[in-house]
């Protein structure tokens, strides 16, 4: 990029390079990244070369030349694009949210243009139901085969004998920890909590998803994660309510602030710690009792 391009820009080279990176791994969408740089549509040209706006290409069968995919941050590996574009010539626009309930709403409205999309297995009947997803056609997915997988994570997609989804990923709901930051060691969802409103106050995230975050807070007094009782789902309410300052952030995209060293503990599912723990060692994942 040239020097005077680069003088132009509202954000530094470095903060500019930071947030094409996580537009390249699916952090944020295209139009966070025109926001947050400025660039609006004056990137289109820039945007082509570097692979994140499609190009003409030809197209495997009757795919067109681009599809658009609605996910959760750091979900896919972007070279898995890459391949799909290299042998198909479609290129993938990556759409993240991060909460069902977000993805449900912008379905809703219509005119979402997503070709798939990678919703929580509970919700599928809600999909089905107001007719707003199509069955797959299994013909095409060659490569899946139900009797080798556990039903507990097939069942939901099938509904009255017709497959409407398929299992990509399963894992679980945790917290990461930067030791060097919190050395106390932590093993549960009390600890989680109670570490938030003392040693990490104010570098604690949550998620943005309520079903884990009422999930982790009802656990925080040994009631059921899925708990439907008024009184526990009450409790739940008012430890949310009393940590809700000490925290650092609401959000489901919290690789960046762990990452940068700005949070030091975040509620977090087990890909993401994965992840965290293979780039930067000291970031541990927990699976909270």
């Amino acid at each position: 990029m040239p020097k005077s391009y680069r003088d132009g820009l509202p954000i530094s080279p470095d903060k500019f390079v930071d947030q094409l990176m996580r537009l390249k791994r699916g952090s944020i969408s295209r139009r966070d990244f025109l926001g947050l740089t400025g660039l609006g549509v004056a990137t289109a040209v820039m945007a082509r070369e570097l692979g994140i706006m499609p190009t003409p290409a030809f197209a495997a069968e009757n795919l067109g030349d681009r599809m658009s995919i609605a996910t959760w941050p750091n979900y896919h590996d972007p070279q898995t694009f890459e391949n799909f574009k290299a042998d198909t010539g479609v290129a993938v626009e990556v759409n993240v949210f991060g909460s069902n309930e977000e993805m449900l709403a912008k379905l809703q409205a219509g005119g979402s243009g997503w070709s798939l999309f990678v919703p929580t297995n509970y919700t599928i009947s809600t999909y089905k139901k107001l007719g707003i997803i199509e069955a797959l056609d299994m013909v095409k997915l060659g490569n899946f085969d139900g009797k080798s997988e556990d039903s507990r994570f097939t069942a939901e997609g099938t509904i009255d004998g017709t497959i409407y989804a398929v299992p990509k990923n399963w894992g679980t709901t945790g917290f990461a920890v930067n030791t060097k930051k919190l050395a106390k060691p932590m093993s549960s969802w009390k600890e989680f909590w109670d570490t938030a409103m003392a040693e990490g106050d104010g570098r604690t995230m949550v998620h943005d998803y309520q079903l884990t975050t009422i999930g982790n807070a009802l656990k925080y007094y040994g009631y059921s994660f899925n708990s439907l009782k008024q009184d526990e789902l009450a409790k739940a309410e008012e430890l949310l309510l009393k940590v809700k300052p000490h925290l650092f952030a609401v959000s489901s995209d919290y690789q960046p602030g762990m990452r940068a060293g700005d949070a030091w503990m975040t509620m977090c599912w087990t890909n993401d710690g994965a992840q965290l723990h293979r780039d930067i060692p000291e970031i541990a994942y927990v699976l909270g009792k």
